[in-house]
């Protein structure tokens, strides 16, 4: 049976005016099936439209719930809490963001940011980055469902801090997903303690599958094309990984079978596999961001070019274009590295991380545990033995920020 909150309903735009006078007077293809048990990727011919691929891709990735209202109003009930609790300063205040560009002008001074009915006409107007509202012609949310732009788009801060136009692919570093998740009154109190001890920025998407508290940073969806594998431990292309946050981690009304984690997830309709191409192609079409004008030493970074590629090593793995050797994977023990998320896959290793771009989103690590490019410098000096002087340790930072 279909969800009764399917992803493509939108409240009536008349509802915005009613609710802004109430308040101020809202996949790659399988290398091998044994290998990959990811969702075919293919569109039907009752889901075939004249839009680009590219730009359907697009609004499936800002704008698809993929029917997740199933489990975040149906089961978690978080449009109560929303309507009734969370204002647009608490929003921001947990890393949700506002997209400056859905907003009418001027709004944003008439209307009161303690007052949870303004949340609720942000999320009429589609307003709030990654959550879609479904809200009645009398102001009522009815219903909440996320999207992929909730973890992987930010915005410039060009209006206010937390408002401004959308970068999407920009790892959302500020947005505390565990307590956002922990505001739902149908979880017990020890999983609400395991999702607020993540913090900003920080996600598990092996929590609900194994139970192991070890959260991870949210990654960039940038930079991707030509890159073989997209997640930290290589498990798969990159909509394999679409389609494992979208059925296991979103919730949405899809299916999902791999036998390797234990998991066999079967629902009809499947809203899932069908997006599965768009959505791809459209992250192959961000770029890594280049990094900011004057943010660099341009003769340091040329001397770093050369540390890189001669006596730091760097360029054995991290090999450019591209910056990484994947679909090679490395053991943790190779580069020091934490091994506890490695073991929860199905790898046991590390697919070696893209540095385009990499400029915009510190810490580094999968588990954050270097805060600067100076703190990554150290830790493979240490770890590979490299002898590197401090001159050629700076060198070298300014040279990964110049990438």
């Amino acid at each position: 049976m279909p969800s009764p909150h399917q992803s493509d309903r939108r409240a009536p735009l008349g509802l915005v005016a009613l609710v802004a006078a109430a308040v101020g007077a809202c996949g790659d293809a399988p290398e091998r099936a044994s290998d990959i048990a990811a969702p075919e990727l293919h569109q039907a011919e009752g889901d075939r439209d004249a839009t680009p691929p590219v730009a359907r891709g697009r609004e499936i990735f800002r704008h698809d719930t993929f029917g997740d209202e199933q489990f975040w109003t149906d089961t978690l009930r978080l449009h109560e809490v929303i309507a009734s609790a969370v204002d647009p300063l608490t929003a921001l205040a947990v890393g949700l963001k506002v997209d400056a560009e859905a907003l009418p002008p001027g709004i944003l001074d008439e209307v009161d940011l303690t007052d949870p009915a303004t949340t609720v006409a942000l999320l009429s107007l589609d307003a709030v980055l990654g959550v879609r509202g479904t809200v009645s012609a009398d102001g009522e949310l009815e219903a909440v469902g996320i999207t992929c732009a909730l973890c992987h788009s930010t915005v410039d801060n060009s209006v206010a801090p937390g408002i401004g136009r959308r970068l999407d692919g920009w790892p959302n570093r500020d947005l505390d997903v565990g307590a956002i998740v922990a505001l739902s009154p149908a979880l017990p109190d020890e999983v609400k303690a395991v999702f607020t001890s993540w913090g900003p920025g920080r996600y598990d998407a092996y929590f609900n599958q194994d139970g192991i508290n070890d959260p991870v940073l949210i990654p960039p969806a940038y930079g991707l094309r030509d890159v073989a594998r997209e997640t930290y431990t290589g498990e798969g292309p990159v909509s394999y990984w679409n389609a494992y946050v979208a059925v296991t981690q979103m919730h949405a009304q899809g299916s999902f079978r791999d036998p390797r984690l234990g998991i066999d997830i079967r629902q009809e309709p499947d809203l899932v596999k069908e997006k599965l191409l768009p959505l791809r192609l459209y992250q192959f079409s961000l770029q890594a961001p280049p990094p900011p004008a004057g943010s660099f030493d341009l003769a340091a970074a040329e001397r770093g070019r050369a540390v890189f590629a001669g006596k730091g090593r760097c360029a054995q793995c991290h090999v450019p274009p591209t910056f990484t050797d994947a679909p090679a994977l490395h053991a943790p023990e190779e580069t020091g590295m934490d091994p506890v998320l490695a073991s929860r896959g199905h790898t046991g290793g590390y697919r070696t991380t893209p540095l385009r771009g990499a400029w915009q989103h510190p810490p580094y690590f999968h588990d954050g545990s270097a805060a600067t490019f100076g703190d990554v410098v150290d830790h493979y000096d240490g770890v590979l033995a490299l002898g590197l002087s401090p001159a050629e340790k700076a060198d070298l930072v300014e040279y990964l920020k110049s990438l």
